[in-house]
């Protein structure tokens, strides 16, 4: 029984990452693009700034380094240490998010290169617990995709999850060359670009940039979590 309903409950993961985009998506859509012109440019250029340094950072670093990959383990097992993980990174993205929204325009733009690098550390902890070891290209790759399933369209994201399906059956690339970096950085902060605007108000930037930080964390390490079952289900050795 426990394991129909979690065959399940990929499943319809599955079909929530391929659905097309409906109204109020379209809808949202064009909110953002009328946002997008509202926000000073200091701060898109903070923003792009932060995105180019920190996925570097993900391919080329070892700052985001794990412990070893958890080989032998339960599915429970592992999702004990996701889930602690989840938590711990929730907790100080949110204390940083209000601390940050407390400050005004300059520590709010400040919070996004902060985010960035806690929601990567998030994701090679995730990968460690499922069994798979972050420092190889193919790994670092497959991260990014978690966050364009994430922080992405409807659209664009249906295409990520079509080249994230089958991951390790699949031949990788050697290098970065076909990389889409404008998709990825323009996706990314399209997503949380509405979410993080209430930060920089008065009075209300601190409980806002809390509140935000906690829920951006948790949704993209619930979407870690569902790509890595996706992958163990497809090598059940690795359970």
């Amino acid at each position: 029984m426990a394991q129909t309903a979690a065959t399940a409950d990929l499943a319809a993961w599955r079909a929530e990452m391929t659905r097309p985009p409906g109204a109020l998506g379209l809808a949202a859509r064009a909110v953002q693009l009328k946002v997008n012109r509202i926000i000073p440019e200091k701060v898109h250029a903070a923003i792009t700034t932060a995105m180019q340094g920190m996925t570097r950072a993900i391919l080329t670093g070892s700052d985001f380094a794990t412990g070893a990959p958890l080989v032998q383990a339960t599915l429970d097992e592992r999702l004990e240490r996701v889930r602690a993980a989840i938590d711990n990174w929730k907790k100080t993205a949110a204390a940083e998010g209000g601390i940050a929204g407390a400050g005004g325009f300059v520590l709010a733009a400040a919070d996004f290169p902060l985010l960035m690098s806690f929601k990567i550390k998030l994701l090679f902890e995730i990968a460690a617990a499922f069994g798979h070891e972050g420092s190889e290209l193919s790994e670092r790759l497959y991260i990014l995709h978690i966050f364009e399933l994430a922080f992405s369209d409807a659209a664009h994201r249906a295409k990520v999850f079509e080249a994230m399906d089958g991951w390790d059956a699949r031949t990788h690339p050697t290098d970065l060359a076909g990389f889409d970096w404008r998709a990825f950085q323009q996706q990314y902060r399209d997503h949380i670009d509405l979410a993080k605007l209430a930060q920089l108000l008065p009075i209300v930037g601190a409980p806002v940039g809390a509140i935000v930080n906690w829920r951006l964390v948790e949704k993209l390490g619930h979407t870690a979590v569902m790509a890595y079952r996706m992958r163990l289900e497809a090598q059940p050795t690795l359970a």
